[in-house]
Order: C-alpha cells, then sequence, then structure tokens
C-alpha cells in the first residue's frame, strides 16, 4: 500500500481562530501543482483523510479537482496541528485492515506530518515538511511500517 501524506499549502496569517486560517492565492497555486503532478505520476489515490481546518480542507479540494470521483473523502478530528501520530497509525491500520485501499492520502499540518512520517517508517525520520509537500511511503500492511520513497513540494517542480 502507498501513503501519501501531505501538508497543506500556503495558509493567510491573519487574526482569525488558527483552525479558520485559509488557502492564500499562493497555497492554492501550490495545491493545485502537487495535484497535477499525482496526475503525471499516474498517481491513482482511493481514500482521502482531511483535517477538518480550513486550510487542509482547501487544499483537499484542490487536490481531488484532477482526480477520479470515485476518491473517498474522511474529515478526521484528531489529524490536527496537535494530533498524536500513534493514534492516527493505529487509525490507518484499523481502515485499511477492512478495506481495499491501495492508495491513501491524509492532509493535515506540521509537526503531525513530521511525527507521522517517523511512526509510520522503519528508520522513524522526521522530515520538515513545506508547504503542500508529499510524503510518499511504501506501507507493508504486515508489519505496519514502511520506507519513505520520497519528500516532494511545490518548489521541486518549478
Amino acid at each position: 500500500m502507498q501513503v501519501y501524506l501531505m501538508r497543506h499549502g500556503e495558509a493567510a496569517n491573519i487574526r482569525v481562530s488558527d483552525p479558520q486560517r485559509p488557502l492564500t492565492k499562493q497555497g492554492q497555486v501550490e495545491a493545485s501543482l502537487m495535484a497535477k503532478w499525482l496526475s503525471n505520476m499516474k498517481i491513482n489515490i482511493d481514500h482521502v483523510l482531511v483535517s477538518p481546518y480550513l486550510r487542509a480542507q482547501q487544499t483537499a479540494s484542490h487536490m481531488l479537482e484532477p482526480l477520479d470521483d470515485n476518491v473517498s473523502l474522511d474529515t478526521v478530528d484528531f489529524i490536527t496541528p496537535s494530533g498524536i501520530a500513534a493514534e492516527v497509525h493505529h487509525y490507518i491500520d484499523g481502515l485499511c485492515a477492512n478495506t481495499d485501499i491501495e492508495h491513501l492520502m491524509i492532509i493535515s499540518h506540521m509537526p503531525l506530518m513530521s511525527y507521522l512520517v517517523a511512526e509510520l517508517t522503519y528508520d522513524h525520520q522526521a522530515p520538515i515538511f513545506q508547504t503542500a509537500a508529499i510524503a510518499q511511503i511504501d506501507y507493508n500492511l504486515s508489519d505496519m511500517k514502511g520506507q519513505l520513497l520520497r519528500l516532494i513540494a511545490p518548489i521541486d517542480l518549478c
């Protein structure tokens, strides 16, 4: 199974509650660039888990535009910036043990994305994600661990 962990696009730094911070125009472009990259790489996402925060929801909308209409999306209230990687790991294992998901995408925030890479991989790497960056993990459901294959950001595509 392939797991794609994505940080939301650039968010506005305005005086609203953190969960309500929207994407900037740059964040929208970043999300669209990454959606195009997925499409060009012929990566067919089956299922998306997304944070309830506005910027993550908006990133998911941009990601899903060019993808197949059969992609299912679930908003998961515990994949926020203060989320606990071990909880997300258990949720992923439970979800994937009972479904045919081959390509799972999670759209969330720092620092959770770094901690989640460490939680899901054999060598416990915890990379820093640029906005809209995607980490691809080749995940072994039997081992409940995987290998980080790549971390790509919009700047890498320019």
